[in-house]
């Protein structure tokens, strides 16, 4: 994985070098030129072609109401970047300048890192010679970054649960038949969050109860989202935080149930977290753990991602965990 990355010419590797030097800045532009219409204004085809059509900018100016000089500027950043190509002083899409607009998880990715990551990212070096998650004091006071999930802004807090529940809402429905392949009486879903696995599971077996184990904001949000559903009452909510010595959990688990929850901590404390839970197993009880390993993916983007995705663990999350490789993890 990668591979090809080392393989490239010295003066491909320069480019590389030098786009990344302002890589923050074309992010935003692209961001900008997103959210500002200019790429919905481009995506349109002429008559019955399957290519974009070219526009002025005089026409794009009329489309997006942006002044001359925004429209230039965004453009020709666009134009580097390659969300648009142009000629004779018009302009078009490109395939990227699609996928930009039109992609969900490169508009998810995009968001998190744009509301959740950005401005801490700049405190990458402090994180990483504390050990503690530097940037989060972008976003509030708290140890990390899930004691305030409850509390953060409204608009940073839908980018997070977008970006959590785009990399588990497409596992969860796979992964119940392995779960569920024998009886299952009673699971404990370990940082259930929103409720969202507690809620399929509960749909799929009509017999299970559900104890869900989260800091009380996380499970607040569970229960109303639950409630509605009239599913609370085969549902327990267990406020721990699994990281102090000796927590009380639930008993007679026939499965502890962990989702991206392990990549939450260092690798000492998911240590102490696995021995803290294996006395809640019932006899013959299993613990199950859905992790995104980023060695494990079949393609270089999804690895891509989910090494970045360690860097909000460092700068934002707590300072000490990471997207882990399957064999750190085993």
């Amino acid at each position: 994985m990668f591979e090809q990355l080392a393989e490239r010419t010295a003066y491909e590797s320069r480019i590389d070098a030098l786009k990344l030097a302002f890589a923050p800045m074309m992010f935003q532009a692209a961001k900008v030129a997103r959210d500002a219409g200019l790429l919905a204004a481009l995506d349109r085809h002429d008559q019955g072609q399957a290519q974009w059509s070219w526009q002025t900018l005089e026409a794009l100016e009329t489309t997006t109401k942006l002044p001359v000089y925004a429209l230039r500027v965004l453009l020709e950043a666009a134009l580097a970047i390659g969300l648009v190509e142009a000629k004779d002083e018009q302009y078009r899409l490109t395939r990227m300048g699609h996928f930009m607009l039109h992609d969900e998880l490169t508009r998810v990715n995009m968001d998190f890192v744009h509301d959740v990551c950005y401005r801490g990212m700049f405190h990458l070096d402090e994180a990483i010679a504390q050990g503690a998650p530097a940037g989060l004091k972008t976003l509030g006071d708290w140890p990390t970054i899930y004691e305030g999930l409850s509390r953060l802004p409204e608009h940073v807090r839908t980018s997070w649960l977008n970006f959590d529940h785009y990399y588990s809402d497409q596992s969860f429905p796979q992964a119940l038949p392995a779960v569920f392949d024998r009886p299952v009486k009673h699971l404990v879903d370990i940082g259930g969050n929103t409720g969202k696995w507690t809620r399929l599971c509960l749909e799929h077996n009509p017999d299970v109860r559900v104890t869900i184990v989260d800091l009380p904001g996380q499970l607040a949000i569970a229960k109303s989202q639950l409630e509605p559903l009239g599913l609370m009452d085969r549902v327990t909510l267990h406020a721990a935080n699994l990281l102090e010595p000796n927590p009380t959990l639930p008993c007679d688990a026939d499965v502890v149930w962990m989702s991206q929850f392990l990549c939450c901590f260092a690798e000492a404390e998911i240590e102490t977290i696995l021995r803290n839970v294996a006395p809640s197993l019932a006899p013959g009880g299993r613990v199950c753990i859905l992790e995104t390993f980023w060695d494990q993916q079949q393609y270089e983007i999804a690895a891509h991602c989910l090494i970045a995705t360690s860097l909000y663990f460092t700068a934002m999350a707590n300072g000490n965990s990471r997207e882990y490789r399957s064999d750190d993890m085993l």
